[in-house]
């Protein structure tokens, strides 16, 4: 079995070394495939330190040891920020706008301007003006992204803890808003709350709440699709 990567700034290096770049931001978000809720994107800037013991994709930690490493990354970042794209935003403009809007809420929040952003995946969301490296399983690999999967995750994760307290039905504190059978059975016998998207798909599953479903807004230039049903494989905060 091969050893799990250790995130590194390999990926800051060369952007240092290749454009100039003095400060490096990595960005993460959380929340696109859920359906309800915000999308949550966390910018955060680390230097070229050695990063905490243990520091990966937030989906490898368990929710436990993700909160322990929040509060130590909290204390070790150089600069982070955090910005949210609403559910209503996210109906009215798509997730790929969604996710730039909340993007550049958290990039705008941070102290000073980044000069070169690491975005982790293979889809560059953000674009210009920002100088943009894209990085498959960057959460894995680089350390500022790395950090800002943590931080995404665990300010995401509270925000619904909290809005379950609510909506206790929906079950938000175990299932963030993402698929799961109670919270289906929920909005069956309830129908949607505030909260949740209502541009997505799962609303056509629902034939009592079904005329609530909004439609999912057009690209110029691209054909219309339908808004994902489940999750795929988070106005601004700072710390």
């Amino acid at each position: 079995m091969s050893a799990r990567p250790v995130p590194a700034h390999t990926v800051e290096r060369s952007l240092r070394a290749r454009t100039g770049a003095r400060l490096v931001a990595g960005i993460d978000e959380v929340g696109r495939g859920a359906w309800a809720g915000p999308v949550t994107v966390c910018a955060a800037v680390t230097g070229l330190r050695r990063p905490p013991e243990g520091l990966t994709d937030s989906k490898l930690l368990t929710p436990a040891r993700r909160v322990e490493m929040a509060a130590r990354l909290e204390e070790w970042v150089t600069a982070g920020a955090l910005g949210h794209a609403s559910p209503e935003e996210i109906d009215a403009l798509g997730m790929t706008a969604a996710l730039r809007l909340a993007a550049v809420r958290a990039l705008e929040a941070l102290p000073e301007r980044p000069d070169a952003v690491i975005l982790d995946g293979s889809h560059d969301y953000l674009g210009a003006p920002w100088t943009v490296r894209t990085v498959v399983k960057g959460d894995l690999s680089c350390v500022p992204v790395a950090a800002a999967s943590v931080l995404a995750k665990v300010d995401r994760d509270a925000r619904l803890a909290e809005l379950g307290r609510e909506h206790p039905d929906f079950a938000f504190e175990r299932n963030a808003g993402y698929p799961s059978p109670v919270h289906r059975a929920a909005l069956e016998r309830l129908g949607p709350t505030p909260h949740h998207r209502l541009s997505w798909s799962y609303l056509d599953a629902l034939p009592r709440w079904r005329h609530l479903r909004r439609p999912a807004p057009v690209t110029p230039g691209r054909p219309r699709r339908t808004a994902p049903a489940g999750p795929p494989a988070g106005q601004l905060g700072m710390f």
